[in-house]
């Protein structure tokens, strides 16, 4: 009996710390994600029929003076939007033809019968949707927050560098360099590779002590932007994660680093994509629901700031992925349009029903790999059994 009772216990801990904050976070996204099919929808004049957030059954919701019912359903996990006549191109003849039992003012608002640069801007609208969310959360998060920004502590010490020879450690937080103040750790990026070889004195707190220890940076070559060959001093210590400090930003430098941290983003998990095809990684790190799950609750426990910081990252990821060339997803549609361009019409029913079937058993497919290593990561039946 106590253990069912424990058993228990920590399911509704488990809901409380980790299921909430994720749904509250997909929830977010998706509805930031759908509402952009939805808005560009309804400016190209498409009938809107239904906007879900969640699948399966509806648990409640309402009807709008448009006619589209906005509903909450009992699987959020997702949610869609259902637009008039999106699927007449399956319905219709063997290269899509529309059906002939629909009115002209059907036809009027049929997203089918719309012009293809409108479906496709329509299609695309959900994944830019998620960029312009994450660009908006970061520049808003700049300048009530500031921009994260590691401070001058020591993280990782390098053997037999400079920083090890100085009996730095791991946690140290370094208060001056000759005097100097630093605060940033690019100060004592700064201040080190312009000091090669050269003895340095580093006023250093460690835990409630104050040091001071003497390093000198190691010579090291490399090749400038312009082609010479520099010096620079190497002192070998790297970033402290815990110790993370925020500067502030006005509106315009703001969105002007929310753009380059989301293009930040999205160049560095392509890169990591990239590397996976030509073997320079671990298929291993890919995450899935649970990983996801697991990380929005540590973030919602750490506090608004990381939770919001973790939700434009995510979007982020949800708008990329939603591009990537895969029947099912967007960017399969996009995919799709690229081809009607190309011929003239759209591909046959059947090419884009094959189309589908294979995309929706490579979504099915990934996804059980990277749940499957979610269980792996965290070691779910140990935990649940412990």
């Amino acid at each position: 009996m106590d253990f069912i009772v424990n058993t228990l216990e920590r399911a509704v801990t488990v809901s409380v710390d980790v299921i909430l904050p994720f749904l509250i976070v997909l929830t977010i996204l998706v509805f930031v994600h759908e509402m952009g099919h939805f808005w560009v929808a309804r400016r190209n004049g498409v009938r809107v029929d239904v906007f879900s957030i969640g699948f399966g059954p509806e648990l409640f919701g309402w009807n709008d003076r448009h006619g589209t019912r906005w509903k909450f359903s009992a699987v959020p996990l997702g949610g869609y939007v259902k637009m008039f006549g999106e699927y007449d191109a399956e319905d219709g003849g063997e290269d899509g033809e529309p059906r002939p039992e629909m009115t002209p003012e059907e036809q009027a608002v049929s997203f089918h019968h719309k012009k293809l640069r409108q479906r496709t801007a329509i299609v695309a609208a959900g994944p830019i949707a998620n960029f312009i969310f994450a660009i908006v959360m970061f520049a808003v998060l700049f300048t009530l927050v500031g921009n994260p920004r590691p401070l001058a502590g020591v993280g990782r010490v390098v053997e037999d560098s400079a920083a090890a020879e100085a009996g730095f450690q791991t946690g140290d937080t370094i208060l001056a360099i000759d005097g100097q103040a630093v605060h940033w750790f690019a100060d004592l990026r700064a201040i080190v590779s312009a000091s090669p070889g050269k003895p340095l004195a580093f006023d250093v707190k460690r835990g409630d002590d104050l040091l001071v220890l003497t390093a000198v940076p190691k010579p090291k070559e490399e090749t400038g932007p312009d082609g010479t060959v520099v010096t620079i001093g190497q002192l070998g210590v790297g970033v402290d994660s815990n110790q993370i400090g925020y500067e502030k930003q006005d509106p315009l430098t703001a969105i002007q680093q929310g753009v380059e941290r989301t293009w930040g983003m999205t160049t560095q998990i392509l890169d990591f994509l990239g590397g996976l095809t030509q073997g320079r990684g671990s298929a291993d790190d890919l995450g899935g629901p649970i990983q996801i799950a697991k990380i929005s609750g540590e973030m919602f426990s750490a506090g608004w700031v990381e939770f919001f910081f973790f939700m434009a990252a995510l979007s982020v990821n949800l708008g990329l992925i939603n591009l990537f060339p895969v029947p099912m997803l967007d960017g399969g549609h996009l995919m799709f349009y690229a081809a009607e361009a190309v011929r003239g019409k759209p591909l046959s029913a059947r090419a884009q029903e094959y189309g589908f079937r294979f995309g929706l058993v490579l979504v099915l497919l990934l996804m059980v790999f990277v749940t499957w290593n979610d269980l792996m990561r965290i070691e779910l039946i140990k935990n649940l059994v412990n």
